[in-house]
């Protein structure tokens, strides 16, 4: 699925980054420049520069016991939980949860994105008001270490090793779910619990295992 596909650009801080591709995982490897660059532009009134390359919106909660590492832009009214660990790279969007002993790495998160229980999220895109269950988790390497293919109708070589998964918006992925490495999930998906995803998952249907997809009643 395409950029435009999955997203509302108008839901990221990352617009101008995310216009620029057709592919999400075509970000993936730009991320990092674009947070320094953006950075240096955001509203000193809204932002506050923490540290090397951090910047945090002044009204964004930050647990005192989160660990932040730059590259990083935590957008308005975040919040950022006891025991996050952002290890850079990261864009977090405005009132989005990132909680409890939660990693992100090289990532975007959309606005209202919640991930706020233990989980990874690494080298991935989330989408405006996507949730992860608590526990769920992005794969983002090959147990073979080769690169990662994204596997729908036609297959797409990357041509990177680490790729995580991209959830469009509004996706829920339920409790302790793997999302394997080259996931691609289509707006508006709901993911069972206890769920192994790979490959790409269309948009408004319900995910129950590989060989049940349903579609949902508009």
């Amino acid at each position: 699925m395409e950029i435009e596909q999955l997203y509302n650009l108008e839901e990221t801080i990352a617009k101008e980054l995310l216009q620029k591709e057709k592919y999400p995982w075509e970000c993936l490897s730009k991320i990092s420049d674009y947070i320094i660059e953006l950075g240096e532009k955001l509203d000193k009134e809204k932002f506050e520069k923490k540290g090397e390359n951090i910047w945090i919106a002044k009204t964004a909660k930050i647990a005192p016991t989160a660990s932040i590492t730059g590259p990083t832009i935590i957008d308005e009214n975040a919040e950022i939980r006891h025991c996050a660990f952002i290890r850079g790279k990261a864009i977090v969007g405005k009132n989005t949860v990132v909680g409890n002993s939660v990693e992100l790495k090289n990532c975007i998160l959309f606005n209202n994105t919640q991930v706020p229980h233990f989980n990874y999220v690494g080298d991935s895109i989330l989408g405006y008001k996507a949730h992860m269950g608590a526990g769920s988790i992005t794969s983002n390497v090959k147990s073979d270490k080769t690169n990662i293919v994204i596997k729908g109708k036609e297959k797409i070589e990357t041509n990177l090793r680490k790729v995580g998964a991209f959830l469009g918006d509004g996706v829920e992925v339920g409790c302790n779910s793997v999302l394997n490495p080259g996931t691609v999930i289509g707006k508006n998906t709901s993911v069972y619990p206890l769920s192994c995803v790979r490959g790409v998952i269309p948009e408004n249907s319900i995910y129950k295992n590989p060989k049940e997809i349903v579609i949902k009643n508009k």
